[in-house]
């Protein structure tokens, strides 16, 4: 028989080490501490192969599983000495989930269960404490009545906040043992109320509620879009962990925490945390008392007056130190830690790797490297690719005026700007349309994730530096401000207050994450300088890497920017964005709408030397090294003029008339133009379009070799499908490249060869390479050829696809391996038995997705092209997939 249950703690352990795709990383990482003797409450992990039978099952269990989870209890009883269910001394436990991959706060969670309107009357004789019992009592039945049951939370909340006005008190911690026995009473009225039912009272049912609502948290739309945003498959499942209960809430030698073993912002080695006196795990995590600083340094450095944990409990913090420096050095990788302390006695509810900024990681990874606790190649394979977009988030521009409102926590770095908005809905709708929002709210859960996503920034009047906001924010690369308490928040009037400040939802404010200020008004930014860690990374990147680094680029400032993050040369120059500039675009459209050949090579003569001027301003920066410069590709039509005025200018420039002009219009008009007469065609059909283009490569490399390095032009003829297209090109191109050489007395070398963005050119690729020097995957119009998806039509279903599991991923965010990589597998190995030596790499934005470079590794492409931003993640990301192709090859994992 399948097992399901496996037991932890109280020197039990039915899964040693663990495995994280088996018990979840929360599992596993529990069962591992409990092996090497830290103190853990004794539990049990249902396993993710559970979660995938009872959702096959239509959200059921087994008979079976009810046997293993009973003796799970019975071994939790045994390790306590408490009973489940028993009204004298009841065992409480905690329900609480863990997938294989961290996704904080995403799922479900029930604490305190086991309580009911007798078993309170037993914790409260057995615990002295009646105000302990009645406190845990309402906050079992207020959670497992949201969690378990869906009812509305803000009654509950509404109801609370009533008891402490009712009772002139602002702290729950203010509130007695009879005002919550009084709100418990509120609770169970409520719970009839919207439910129709009374709380369940028996201690079975509320079990296999609660482990039936965890199961289904892993479907709830909060967790679907977390695991879409983060790559998490949805048939991973989620494990459920039952532990025994151990109580933050049971007075002041009593308190709960969060910690990082490292500054997750920043990296640097320094206990980085929060704690609160009297509180459960929840107090902290969702913000609902702004905490305490877990050190005294840090309570310092922030000018707060409440004691850190480390002066107010000093022999429990000690042991704690320890366990932190324990835990970093078996896992060997900066841990985030749950912590809870009851009447003066440590017990460990989590550890897992801490999620953390992109500064932070690098910084981490690198200084672990030169602790020696990881070596250099690890170390590259410790930092996301993807999350070094953060370090390219702007800065407050230090001169700028700025007019500070409010300051709060620092809760994760960077600046940003935008219309306050004051919910989720409303930051996911107003973002999506491209506007930069700031999400504002007292605190924020996890049903604010898609808003959370959409803003450019993070505002709260409640929570700590481990709240759900602090640690989403750094996960997503947001700017974050948590706990600024000087806000009043109005979500009926959509304002804010501070003092006699009044912030209305649209109105702009600019946050700084890593002070902690809120500004009226956009505050100016600047660009931060990447150094330091980040070289260092980089240099053991590119000593792993094999992949070579280009960028997509055609102007000037790109050009020096990618040169900046390390591209080695230009994969694409997309030459018809030269023509969109004002000075041109009228010469442009004079070629396009001339009637004759003699018309466009007049209006060509006018456009050759602002052409020849773009090529050699980008082979001096470029220089020495590869630029591949695809000849003109889109539909004539993009060009063609609209308004009269357009028209107008376009007739005097050509000493035509207007009308003349619009029957040509109409003549070029094209039902279908993104299969139409485009690419290669053009210079088939107008081949004095690419004899102008390869004349003006020609003379600015020979103008640059002439007191540079010589530039390395590879020419790409576009939308090529068959080898007779190619051959014509690459003939006008010699034939012209000779009359330059002729002319000037002088020679470069060149390439000349196709992208490959049909699937004809992909299957006929053994021919096309005869003609070709390289090919370049255009991945972008191979995905919308192979797919017969238009990329900007498609995000109609797109993420219902992804959804569903139709796509693993957005095939045009990450290549479509099994369709669109066959071809290019097939291309690449059809080319190359041709010609062994044809250069291949992708030009698409596929070019700076970590997973579609592993797939080039995988493939032998000799390169990958990036947008000049993306290239720093595609180096990081090649070395990586070079690392893991390496360990594969020799029969490890990494």
């Amino acid at each position: 028989m399948t097992q399901y249950v496996y037991r932890f703690g109280a020197g039990v352990s039915d899964s040693g080490r663990g495995d994280k795709s088996l018990l979840g990383g929360k599992g596993a990482n529990l069962a591992e501490m409990a092996t090497i003797g830290l103190p853990v409450p004794p539990g049990f992990t249902i396993s993710t192969a559970m979660c995938a039978l009872y959702y096959a099952q239509g959200e059921t269990f087994p008979d079976s599983i009810r046997e293993e989870v009973a003796r799970g209890i019975a071994h939790i009883e045994s390790a306590t000495g408490k009973t489940f269910g028993n009204v004298a001394d009841p065992l409480l436990v905690s329900v609480r989930s863990g997938a294989r991959v961290s996704m904080p706060g995403m799922m479900d969670t029930v604490l305190n269960l086991g309580l009911n309107d007798e078993t309170v009357v037993g914790l409260a004789a057995i615990s002295g404490d009646p105000r302990f019992a009645w406190d845990s009592y309402r906050r079992f039945i207020q959670m497992y009545s949201d969690v378990v049951l869906g009812l509305d939370h803000g009654r509950f909340e509404e109801a609370l906040e009533i008891a402490k006005e009712d009772k002139g008190v602002h702290l729950d911690t203010d509130l007695e043992a009879s005002d919550w026995e009084k709100l418990t009473g509120a609770y169970k009225d409520l719970v009839e109320e919207l439910w129709g039912k009374p709380f369940p009272q028996d201690a079975e049912d509320q079990l296999w509620g609660a482990i039936g609502a965890v199961f289904g948290s892993w479907n709830a739309d909060r967790a679907k879009i977390y695991r879409r945003l983060n790559g998490i498959p949805g048939d991973w499942g989620t494990a459920v962990n039952v532990q025994a209960m151990v109580f933050g809430n049971m007075g002041e030698s009593s308190a709960t925490g969060v910690a990082f073993t490292r500054n997750p912002s920043t990296g640097e080695r320094d206990y980085y945390g929060e704690y609160l006196i009297n509180a459960q795990g929840e107090d902290v995590v969702a913000g609902i008392r702004t905490p305490q600083y877990l050190t005294r340094a840090a309570r310092e450095a922030a000018g707060a007056k409440a004691a850190s944990m480390e002066e107010s409990m000093p022999e429990v913090y000690g042991e704690l130190a320890r366990v932190f420096d324990l835990l970093e050095r078996h896992y060997r990788d900066m841990q985030d830690i749950e912590f809870t302390v009851e009447r003066g006695k440590l017990f460990m509810l989590q550890t897992r790797s801490g999620k953390r900024t992109a500064a932070a990681a690098l910084r981490i990874a690198v200084e672990m490297a030169q602790e020696g606790l990881i070596d250099e190649d690890e170390a590259v394979l410790r930092v996301d690719p993807s999350a070094l977009d953060q370090l390219l988030h702007p800065t407050l521009d230090p001169d700028a005026e700025r007019n500070v409102i409010a300051k709060g926590l620092p809760a994760s770095p960077g600046a940003a700007s935008g219309a306050a908005v004051f919910d989720a809905e409303t930051a996911a709708r107003r973002g999506g349309a491209g506007e930069k929002v700031i999400l504002v709210r007292i605190e924020t859960s996890p049903e604010d994730i898609a808003g959370m996503h959409a803003a450019q920034g993070i505002l709260t009047a409640r929570g700590g530096m481990t709240s759900h906001a602090a640690v989403v924010a750094r996960g997503m690369g947001r700017p974050c401000v948590s706990g600024a308490g000087s806000i009043s928040i109005d979500y009926r009037s959509r304002l804010m207050r501070i003092g006699d400040v009044e912030v209305r939802e649209g109105d702009i404010i600019t946050i700084e994450g890593s002070s902690g200020e809120v500004m009226l008004g956009e505050v100016a930014t600047v660009q931060p300088a990447l150094a330091g860690d980040f070289g260092t990374l980089m240099v053991w990147a590119d000593r792993a890497r094999r992949l070579r680094i280009r960028t997509n680029a055609e102007t000037p400032a790109d050009c020096r920017t990618a040169r900046e993050f390390g591209a080695e040369g230009i994969g694409l120059c997309r030459t018809e964005h030269m023509f969109f500039d004002a000075e041109r675009i009228t010469n442009v459209r004079q070629m396009i709408l001339a009637g004759d050949e003699a018309g466009r090579r007049a209006a060509l003569a006018k456009l050759l030397p602002a052409q020849r001027g773009d090529f050699e301003q980008i082979f001096r920066i470029m220089a020495g090294l590869p630029v591949t410069i695809r000849l003109l590709d889109p539909p004539l039509h993009e060009f063609l003029p609209h308004s009269e005025e357009e028209f107008a200018d376009v007739a005097r420039a050509a000493g035509v008339e207007v009308e003349t002009l619009r029957r040509r219009a109409a003549e070029l008009h094209e039902v279908n133009p993104m299969l139409g007469h485009r690419g290669c065609r053009l210079g088939i059909t107008y081949p004095e379009i690419y004899e102008m283009q390869a004349r003006a490569i020609f003379e600015a490399a020979l103008a640059v070799a002439a007191d540079s390095d010589a530039p390395i032009p590879e020419i790409m003829v576009p939308l090529v499908g068959t080898r007779a297209e190619l051959r014509i090109i690459r003939e006008l191109i010699e034939r012209t490249a000779r009359a330059v050489f002729d002319e000037k007395g002088a020679s470069v070398d060149y390439l000349v060869g196709t992208m490959i963005e049909l699937p004809r050119a992909a299957l006929m690729a053994g021919q096309i390479a005869e003609e070709a020097q390289f090919f370049s995957f255009g991945t972008n119009d191979l995905t919308q050829t192979t797919l017969g998806v238009s990329r900007d039509d498609a995000g109609r279903f797109l993420t219902q696809y992804v959804e569903m599991g139709i796509f693993a991923r957005d095939p045009f965010v990450s290549i479509d391996e099994d369709g669109v990589g066959q071809l290019i597998g097939l291309a690449a190995e059809r080319g190359r038995a041709v010609k062994p030596a044809l250069k291949l790499g992708i030009c698409g934005e596929h070019g700076g997705d970590p997973d579609s470079i592993a797939f080039c590794e995988k493939t032998g492409l000799d390169y990958v092209s990036a947008s000049p931003y993306r290239v720093p993640i595609a180096r990081l990301a090649a070395g990586q997939a070079a690392l893991r192709h390496k360990a594969a090859a020799e029969g490890l994992g990494l």
